[in-house]
């Protein structure tokens, strides 16, 4: 009898500490279940609401698409009235790369839609920049058929990406993948509302990935790429005149049905996953004949944690310039080499020269992994941030040898101002601003822009971490050449907040903060 006794007791003891340890469990997941991030936002919904599907092979999609199709949304998005200046890019869909050789294209619509993800269960989607770039109206059509306005957090039009959210909570999220792991052949659905429809499943497989069609920078010049133009960048590596930017593609590429309607909405793999947000398609027509292109999630995940954290895409840069080696640029080259980035310049003062990589060298690999073309790379450090450490292995005089090169911010390859005058200075923005030169203008093939020659610490440049030296050429998507054009634009703004658009060292950039 006592032995009993003594084994209730123990197993009254034991069940009392595991009653607390879940209680107390609970209750710190209670008080942190709100999250910084996006990852850790996902992290902690799945945790308490673990995905239901799972993957056996079969071509049955039952359960992937009944799991993802709640939390993707459709958009819609209002605008002002077009003007023949207007790029375009708030037109549901990227102009087709293929075929468009100077066309006219038509005046921006006064009203577009497309696609968007929800991340999270307190409202925060993620979509396209041109699905909502420029946009006065933003509108969320939730599953439930409920209509809730949408502000927009942030863009990157960099990789084509933006983060918007909307005032509800106890939403349904789609969970990330890891888009590392997909694999050429693997089924794929395409969800999101083509062509004014409700929700629309397609499916298909991956055709290929790290796929770049040299569209994205395109786009953000408003000009065409054509068949030529494409063709010389594959074979070369070299954008197309006034094309230079930062833009990062290495789309994973799908042959699932993708319209216009499509872009933002989510690609997942047979679990349910999110693997990629869909972005553009390759056609003659604008509609669908055969491959659409999908932005990594891995990707995406990093550009929209910096949106919440900074109000903008941190970025950190080895500091060179390449060209992707192949058999048909080798000889031209003059290297005997067809795979791999040929080093053709090294930024002074950038990581790579401070590692020792020379104009010259040849990447191989980066972190161990094969490098065979630039979005093998463009995807890899567009991840990273400033501060980061990357082992470059480099092929230098026939020997392999590997390099750890530490990412450095947009300063360390900005537009050095050069302009004798230092400008007037934009108290709103905290910063001086003078005309570009003429000589900048030819360097980068600009019409118009002004240089920020001078931070004030603690005012709105500084706080955002907008660096001295970078060229403005639009602000609040009005073309300026003058501090009386900024200052006219200024109030111009949309949603509350301030725009800001031109060129850094690297490329393009986009800066989005709160009118104050």
């Amino acid at each position: 009898m006592k032995q009993m006794k003594k084994i209730l007791g123990i197993t009254f003891l034991a069940a009392l500490i595991g009653g607390a340890a879940a209680i107390g469990g609970y209750k710190i997941f209670e008080n942190n279940q709100t999250g910084s991030t996006i990852s850790e936002k996902q992290q902690l919904y799945f945790a308490n609401n673990p995905l239901k599907v799972s993957s056996t092979g079969e071509v049955n999609f039952v359960q992937a698409a009944a799991a993802v199709s709640p939390g993707v949304v459709h958009i819609k998005t209002t605008y002002a009235a077009p003007s023949r200046g207007d790029n375009n890019s708030q037109m549901d869909i990227f102009r087709d790369f293929f075929g468009g050789g100077g066309r006219s294209m038509p005046s921006a619509p006064r009203a577009a839609s497309g696609s968007g993800v929800i991340i999270s269960a307190d409202g925060y989607i993620i979509t396209n920049n041109h699905v909502v770039e420029n946009a006065e109206k933003v509108e969320v059509v939730l599953t439930d058929r409920r209509k809730v306005q949408a502000t927009v957090v942030g863009r990157d039009p960099n990789t084509d990406l933006a983060l918007i959210k909307v005032n509800a909570t106890g939403l349904p999220v789609v969970k990330m993948g890891n888009s590392d792991q997909v694999q050429v052949g693997e089924w794929v659905l395409a969800i999101g509302f083509p062509l004014d429809l409700q929700t629309t499943v397609t499916a298909g497989i991956v055709s290929a990935k790290a796929r770049s069609i040299g569209i994205i920078g395109r786009e953000q010049q408003g000009d065409q790429i054509t068949e030529e133009e494409y063709q010389e960048y594959q074979r070369t590596g070299k954008r197309p005149k006034q094309a230079a930017n930062t833009s990062i593609e290495a789309f994973i590429q799908t042959d699932a049905a993708i319209n216009p309607g499509n872009s933002g909405g989510a690609l997942v793999n047979a679990n349910g996953e999110l693997i990629g947000i869909n972005s553009a398609i390759a056609s003659q027509s604008g509609y669908n004949q055969g491959y659409g292109f999908a932005i990594p999630i891995n990707l995406a995940r990093k550009v929209v944690d910096d949106i919440m954290k900074y109000g903008s895409v941190k970025r950190g840069y080895i500091g060179v310039s390449f060209v992707p080696l192949s058999a048909d640029n080798s000889k031209e080259i003059k290297t005997t080499e067809i795979t791999g980035l040929y080093v053709n310049d090294v930024v002074a003062g950038g990581g790579a020269a401070a590692a020792g990589l020379k104009a010259g060298d040849v990447i191989k690999k980066v972190d161990g992994v094969t490098i065979y073309d630039s979005p093998d790379l463009q995807e890899k450090i567009g991840r990273l941030n400033p501060g980061d450490k990357v082992k470059l292995t480099i092929l230098r005089n026939g020997e392999l040898k590997d390099y750890s090169v530490t990412l450095k911010g947009e300063a360390s390859v900005g537009i050095v101002a050069n302009n004798t005058t230092k400008g007037a200075t934009i108290e709103k923005l905290g910063a001086t601003i003078a005309p570009v030169t003429p000589a900048q203008k030819s360097k980068y093939g600009l019409s118009n822009g002004v240089v920020v020659t001078g931070i004030t610490e603690g005012k709105a440049f500084d706080n955002y971490g907008i660096p001295k030296g970078l060229i403005i050429t639009k602000v609040n998507g009005i073309s300026v050449s003058s501090v009386a054009d900024v200052e006219k634009a200024l109030p111009q703004t949309r949603n509350n907040m301030i725009s800001i658009s031109g060129l850094d060292g690297g490329g393009t950039f986009n800066y989005n903060f709160p009118d104050k």
